[in-house]
């Protein structure tokens, strides 16, 4: 299974001109090349985006899949069952889902299609005699592949409680934890259809969230990732709120800063009452000095037609309160071009907004109507002028030489993984800013101080300082993972890619992933609709091939993927020799019947004796 950002093409982090293109659909099911086969170093490509929210759902499925006994392949041909995870953000979703669902027709395999496009659209003509799982039933997957599987028609879409953020867990990346910390949304966006599909606000306790933040970090985990629809918005329905559960959760982590936190995307209207609060959390050590807050437009005017509730300059006393009291603060931020009614003027405004910033990252979209959204039936902006202002915005946006004057300094960067060159490592400094660095992989999942030598657009290029601590402890945790993978060796692996569900509001825009991620050339990207990326997600294709064996007990930490080749672990069945029962049974047995005659035949001699 993979995000949607997986099979859409990068379409530019920027925007672009023309909306995200498709690769061909095979491209959903293979995963990143196994490992560099060349050490030639070649400029990294912009990154892509990514969606959090899709992908934490798809890492849960795959878990659960996983300690069933399934396996995820690359293969689709060899699969028994094709898995789809959705997100409804855009057209370029759907239109992957119904090109996938195509594919799998012809290929005569048993499909289910998951997330918010089946839950917002149940009507839909495509998703007719298929399998459909809504967004808060993915604790019950396993049911429903395993009817599918049976050939019955299976659909789950009534919304219950929320799933347990304890249910088995295939990590796309074995360092990133990304979690839920709420679904749903509180704003009603005239161009929004997620919330269609994931509803109202439904915020995790704080007790589980923190009991969930300390069992990934006794696993390893080095960077945690809050998910959300609109992070800023957590806690309303349960009378508490965000800054409450930040300081409650990094108490949990390692003081050592071994682990840190990254904050997922907040829309302005809920964080700006908590401004200081949040900004003070923002300089801790251990989290990311990042926040991705979607502006939308610099007009005031279409912010209204967009229902986003807020203004231009509660935008701007946002961006500059944090950037007044967090050093090294980083925004990235969202805008729709072309969205109905938006003349000359507006998207003037909203040229200068972004020339005024310097935004280090902007996710420009095309406005894409929605079926049965406000903003589908309003007038639309003619195609040739959407296009236009998209490329004159991505155009301003590249003239920004935003991590200029890095050069020289030296910067302790955590590193999460490889990147799709093959040739770098990717690491993130406080600030959140990509460094790519030439080192050896025993530095994955380490921090580490490193010299930047070079800057680029989209990330900056560094020297690891051999010698550092980070270093040091790097080579020595490499040592005992080892000793610690070799004991473990009822896990067996299976290739794959897994990950998340749509959990991004287009209101926010989290259809464009907040986060500045991975490496110019890793398979991530900062663009993201409360966590979740401005590709519209489709999780495409989680395609599972069975293991022989029973079932495993179900346990947050029952497979975990293999780091840098994303692959899935998958906990083997182990059963009882039954050849060794029967022979032991017939032992015993043919002991007992000895004795009784030796016992019998010294009965009948005592009797016959005289």
């Amino acid at each position: 299974m993979e995000d949607i950002e997986d099979v859409l093409g990068p379409a530019g982090l920027s925007g672009g001109g023309a909306p995200p293109g498709l690769r061909l659909p095979l491209a959903a099911v293979a995963v990143k090349p196994k490992r560099r086969s060349s050490r030639v170093a070649q400029a990294p490509p912009q990154p892509e985006a990514r969606i959090p929210g899709t992908q934490s759902d798809s890492e849960y499925m795959s878990g659960q899949l996983s300690a069933f006994g399934y396996a995820i392949t690359e293969e689709p041909e060899g699969a028994d069952l094709w898995l789809i995870n959705t997100c409804t953000v855009k057209n370029p979703s759907q239109s992957a889902m119904t090109t996938l669902i195509s594919k799998c027709k012809s290929a005569n395999k048993p499909l289910v299609v998951a997330g918010c496009v089946p839950q917002g659209s149940q009507g839909l003509k495509e998703l007719e005699g298929i399998s459909i799982i809504g967004v808060q039933q993915i604790d019950r997957v396993v049911e429903v592949v395993e009817e599918t599987l049976k050939g019955h028609e299976v659909r789950l879409l009534s919304r219950k409680t929320l799933p347990s953020l304890d249910l088995p867990k295939v990590r796309k990346n074995k360092f990133i934890e990304i979690l839920p910390i709420n679904v749903g949304c509180l704003g009603a966006c005239t161009y929004c259809k997620t919330k269609h599909a994931r509803g109202h606000l439904g915020s995790y306790t704080i007790d589980s969230l923190v009991d969930r933040v300390k069992t990934v970090v006794s696993e390893g985990v080095r960077e945690i990732w809050l998910s959300s629809e609109d992070t800023g918005a957590y806690g309303r329905d349960i009378s508490t709120n965000l800054p409450n559960l930040l300081n409650a959760i990094v108490v949990e982590l390692p003081v050592d800063q071994s682990t840190m936190l990254r904050i997922g995307m907040t829309n302005p209207p809920f964080i700006l009452e908590h401004l200081k609060e949040i900004a003070a959390v923002l300089r801790h050590p251990c989290v990311y000095s990042f926040l991705h807050v979607p502006v939308q437009s610099g007009s005031d005017a279409v912010l209204t037609a967009m229902n986003r509730e807020y203004t231009v300059g509660e935008f701007r006393k946002v961006v500059d309160t944090l950037c007044e009291l967090v050093p090294g603060m980083q925004i990235a931020t969202d805008i729709i071009c072309g969205f109905p009614g938006e003349t000359d003027q507006d998207f003037s405004e909203t040229v200068n907004l972004v020339k005024e910033y310097q935004f280090p990252q902007v996710h420009i979209s095309q406005f894409y109507p929605r079926p049965g959204t406000p903003a589908a039936r309003m007038k639309k902006v003619p195609s040739n002028e959407v296009k236009k202002r998209s490329r004159e915005l991505t155009s301003v946006f590249e003239s920004f030489s935003p991590y200029q004057g890095m050069e020289g300094k030296v910067e302790r960067i955590w590193i999460t993984e490889i990147a799709t060159d093959g040739v770098h490592l990717v690491g993130h400094t406080k600030g959140y800013i990509q460094v790519l660095v030439i080192a050896p992989d025993s530095l994955l999942g380490t921090s580490a101080n490193a010299k930047i030598t070079s800057v680029g657009r989209w990330s900056v290029f560094g020297e690891v300082i051999e010698g550092s601590v980070a270093v040091g402890e790097a080579r020595k945790q490499t040592s005992a993972k080892l000793q610690k993978e070799h004991i473990h060796h009822q896990v067996e692996e299976a290739g794959c890619c897994a990950t998340d569900s749509c959990g991004t509001c287009a209101c926010s825009n989290e259809a464009q992933q907040c986060a500045p991620e991975r490496c110019e050339n890793t398979s991530h990207a900062p663009q993201a609709c409360g966590d979740v990326t401005r590709q519209e997600a489709l999780q495409p294709t989680l395609v599972r091939r069975r293991v022989e064996g029973t079932p495993k007990e179900s346990g947050s930490s029952a497979a975990h993927s293999l780091g840098k080749e994303q692959q899935v672990k998958v906990v083997t069945r182990r059963g009882v020799n039954i050849d060794t029962i029967l022979w032991c049974g017939l032992a015993v047995s043919f002991t007992v019947t000895i004795a009784l005659l030796v016992i019998l035949t010294s009965k009948i001699s005592s009797t016959s004796s005289p």
